[in-house]
This record gives C-alpha cells, structure tokens and sequence, in this order.
C-alpha cells in the first residue's frame, strides 16, 4: 500500500511538472502525461516498477474517463442530428473500418487465429479524440458552428460504436454467433438496469441531497462503482460499466451538477490514467517507429476520405466536408482503451500497442495545429480539389441557374456578406415589416445550410466565402448600393471587419457600408477603414436588458415576455 502512494505521488509530481511545460509550449497535456509517465516507469528512470502499481493506477483512471465520457454522451442530440450528422458518422465508420482491416492485413499483421492486431487497429483508428477536438473548438469558438456540430455529431456515434465492440472483445477468440448475441444481450441487461434505476430510483435520492455537494459526488462515484460492479457480474468489465453508468445519467436532470462536481475527480484519475500508459510504453525501436508511422499516416489519409466524400455527396459544400475531416484526423484516448483492452486480453502484440501509443503522441500533436489553422488548410484543400475537377455549391460553377448572384440576373441594392445569427434575424424582421425588400438582397455565405434554405425560399445567394476578393467581386459587390456585414471578429475566419470593409470599399467607393463591431475599440478603426455606420450588438442588448429591469420594477415583466412571445412566434428564421 506505501508503494502504491508513494507511485501515486510520483505520477502526480512529474504529470504536473511537465503538464505546465507543455502548456508553456502550447502542447497538449496528455502528451505531457504520457511522457511523465515513460520518464518515471519501467523503460524509463525505473521509479515505479510495481507492476501491480502501474496496473492499479490506470484501471482506477480508466474507469473514471470512460464514467466522465458516458456523461458527455447526449443520445437526445443524436436522435436531433438529422440524416447529415448520421450518414457521415456511419460512412465514416463503415468506411474506416473496412479500409482499416484491408490495409493492416495486407502490411501483415495478424486478423484471426488468437492474434487481432488488424482488427484492434482498424477500430483504433476509426476513433476521434473528443478531448483534443472539443477544446481547440471551444477555444476558437466553432463548437456551434456547421462543422462543429457535425464533427461532435461523429464523436458520438464513435462512442457509441467503441461500447459496442468492448461489448463483444471478450469474446473474440471464440467468436460466433451466439457468443456475439450473448454478448449484446448482457449490454442490454445492464443498460435496461441503468437506465430503470437512474430513471425511477436516483432521481428522489438525488433531489434530497441536491443540497449537500459532498453527497452529490458521493452518490455520483457509488453510482459509477456499483453499475461497474454489476457489469463484472454479467461477465462484461467494470470499464464498460462505468461508461454505461456515465450514459444513463447523460439525461438526468442533476447531470449537470454531477458533471461539475466529479470533473476535478475524473481530472486527477485521468491523469493517473495516462501516466500509467506512459509507464507500459517501451523505448521504441525501428520496427516500432515505422508501424506508428504507417497508423498515423493511414488514420490522416482515411479520415480525409471516409469523412469528406459523404459529406460531399450530401452536398455540403468543399468547405463544410474538408473542415469535419480535418477536425477528426486523430486517434482518440477511446483507442488507446481498446488498445490496452487487446492487450490485456493477448489479442495484439506489445509491439503493435506501443506503436499505436506513439501513433496517438504524433497525432495528438500535429492534429492540435491542424485544427487551430484548419481554416487555412481548408482553403488550400478546396483550391486544390477544384483544380481536380471538383464542383463547390457555387451554382455557376455548376453550371446550373438559379440564386447564385453571380451574373444572372441584375446585381441586388443590398448585399449581406457572411450570414449568422444577427443576419438570420434581419431578414426575418425585412421579412415582417416590408417583405418586398427581399428582392433587393443578395446573401453571400459558404454554410451549405443556408445556401439551400435561402435558396429554397426565392433568395439571391452566393457561396463563397466572403474574405476571398473574388467572391465579393463574384456576388456584385461592386454594384451594391447598401453592404452589410453582420458577423462579429470572434466568428469570422480568415479575415476581420476591418479588412473586409477595406476591401469593400476598394471595390465601391460609393457604397454605404455598415460593419458589427465586438469591441468598443474596433469602432474607430472600421470608420478610419471605410464603413459609414458600424452597430455595437452589446449596446442594444444593454437597452433590452435595462428595459426588462424596468418591467420587472413595475410588475410589468409578463406583459413584456408576452410581448416577445407573440414576436418569437411570427418569426421565421433560418438560423434558429
């Protein structure tokens, strides 16, 4: 027991000393967790070299990762996705699969007769990294963008794809057919028992305690321990357990206090988690370095395409199909479970383990920058994929009529360039007070989803994104009369409102221009650039807000708030 505290304290020392270097670096922590782990453990300096240590720290993380990532799951948003979001998970699912095992059985690795590397890696690499992925999103603020929500779309259905198949590793030695039923028939069992207690039972327990935290946690741990423990009598694992204890919550209505009362928990065993992996990583020969090298590749290379030709064929566009594809191209810390799992159960070498533990390093290092300047990768893509023949939304590229303000037609008054939210509410309001004006308006945006909804409702619409010169050229900037720009510099990609009028105005002089502003400082320098009137969304949010005070003060608040009903549901937006 002394040894496993003073391992357990060793881990934490060196995670957080090389967790502040990577963050220094601006690398991602698992990485830093990894390599602590290696410099501490067994091939490394040899600090901690219990098995059992190692083997204690890293069941204890694994558990708290896959109870945290069951947590996260919404199977709500699934069912809401929509076709879009379902068929590119599945394609890229599917596909990666298939191409996975057809690529490590012809490199030579094992599939069948005790030995699974080709299939342990096909499943390795057919998953993302949520956490790497979510936070870059989060920082550049794309999580609720188009590919943003198919890109989290994906990771759910990975999830649920990656629980189905620890369902089933157990018994891959023997495989058949009703081994494979047994198996789903003993998840069924487990998730009916979640799902019947967390829906009937926890609720009254958990509203009695909502006050006491300490209990709330308390509650959350016995609950991920418990249906962990069930889950090993069903001859399952306590790791798949847990991830099932994690879903069944998802919906719960305390889940949000759950989530925030265990994450510092599940921070400090995940960390653990890793160490420990880093610990069974052995120095890497030749061999080993050319297979990760192989896995990396191969996991960029089908990720770009099991996830961008569904898309395109979908008709998203070149852009909405390149970003999801280049936000995914990563192995997730889902792979390195299933990894260990193979491991564990002797159905792949160490060698294949190690080299998919240094694939994940090299991928989780190159796919931290891939996202942060995917939207440049996006445009030298698209550039490249029409060189090859490639056609975009763009309707004259097409080839096809219709609303593409591109030439057909007389150029629009009013041109909108990027359309979001504040864009969305403007028409519908044009759309209220005096719909005639719609014939007047021209749209550019490169968002598929507005691109047909417009068009389907008789709109003039360009896509193209709007800080390429030539698109504005395209769209009959120059010819307009009124040109708004309606998306905020935290939202805009590529460019800033400062630019985008300086472009404007060089291509129309005479055009009133009228920019959005996030901060007070930017005004002056859109004036200074060009535009004529810049809006501030932050000064008519405070008028609303001290307007609602005032309601509230006079007994007046419901009237107000059925006031705004009553507008809400006139309005027909196309971003709701």
């Amino acid at each position: 027991m002394h040894e496993l505290i003073g391992d357990i304290t060793l881990s934490i020392l060196f995670a957080w000393g090389l967790g502040l270097a990577a963050h220094f670096f601006r690398q991602p922590l698992i990485l830093a967790y990894l390599v602590a782990g290696f410099f501490i453990g067994p091939f490394g300096m040899g600090w901690v070299k219990s098995q059992e240590s190692i083997q204690t720290i890293s069941e204890l993380g694994l558990i708290f990762m896959l109870f945290m990532i069951g947590l996260e799951i919404d199977l709500k948003k699934i069912v809401r996705a929509g076709p879009v979001i379902l068929i590119a998970g599945g394609g890229q699912l599917l596909g990666g699969c298939i191409l996975g095992v057809l690529f490590f059985m012809a490199i030579g690795l094992a599939m069948g007769q005790g030995g699974f590397d080709a299939l342990y890696l096909c499943v390795a690499c057919a998953l993302s990294s949520t956490v790497i992925i979510v936070k870059v999103l989060y920082e550049k603020r794309e999580l609720d963008t188009l590919p943003g929500r198919i890109t989290l779309g994906v990771l759910v259905l990975q999830d649920i794809f990656a629980i189905l198949f620890l369902a089933v590793q157990p018994s891959l030695d023997n495989l058949q057919i009703s081994i494979i039923l047994l198996s789903i028939a003993r998840v069924g069992a487990l998730v009916a028992t979640a799902l019947i207690l967390s829906r009937y039972v926890l609720p009254h327990l958990f509203h009695q305690i909502a006050r006491r935290p300490e209990l709330v946690l308390l509650g959350a741990l016995a609950w991920c321990f418990l249906i962990g423990e069930i889950a090993e009598r069903l001859h399952l694992s306590r790791e798949m357990g847990s991830l099932v204890a994690g879903v069944s919550l998802s919906t719960f209505p305390y889940a949000l206090d759950v989530t925030a009362k265990v994450t510092t928990l599940r921070d400090f065993f995940i960390t653990l988690f890793f160490v420990a992996l880093g610990m069974t990583i052995p120095i890497p020969n030749g061999s080993v370095i050319g297979l990760a090298l192989i896995i990396a590749a191969f996991t960029v290379v089908s990720r770009v395409i099991t996830t961008f030709v569904p898309l395109y064929l979908m008709k998203q566009g070149l852009r909405a199909s390149l970003l999801p594809a280049i936000n995914l191209a990563q192995i997730s810390e889902f792979s390195l479970v299933v990894i260990q799992t193979g491991l564990a159960a002797r159905h792949i070498s160490t060698q294949t383990a190690s080299a998919a533990s240094f694939a994940f390093v090299v991928l989780a290092v190159l796919s931290t920058f891939a996202i942060g300047r995917s939207d440049q990768l996006s445009r030298s893509g698209i550039s490249f994929l029409k060189r090859l023949g490639l056609r975009d939304l763009d309707r004259t590229e097409a080839g096809e009529g219709g609303h593409d303000g591109g030439g057909h037609g007389e150029p629009r008054r009013i041109i909108i360039l990027g359309f979001f939210r504040a864009a969305s509410a403007l028409l519908s309001e044009i759309e209220r007070r005096d719909e005639s004006l719609l014939e007047q308006i021209a749209v550019v945006d490169f968002n598929p989803v507005v691109f047909s909804t417009l068009s389907a409702r008789g709109l003039h619409v360009t896509y193209g994104d709007i800080s390429n010169v030539d698109t504005l050229l395209h769209a009959g900037v120059g010819g307009a009369e009124i040109i708004i720009l309606s998306v905020p510099d935290s939202l805009l990609k590529g460019a800033t409102n400062v630019k985008l009028v300086r472009h404007v105005r060089s291509l129309n002089p005479t055009a009133k221009i009228i920019s959005t502003a996030d901060l007070l400082s930017d005004v002056e320098d859109q004036y200074a650039a060009g535009a004529d009137y810049v809006t501030v969304t932050r000064l008519t949010d405070a008028h609303e807000l001290f307007a609602a005070i005032e309601a509230a003060d006079n007994g007046l608040l419901a009237d107000k708030r059925a006031e705004t009903d009553a507008l809400l549901s006139e309005r027909r937006e196309v971003l709701p």
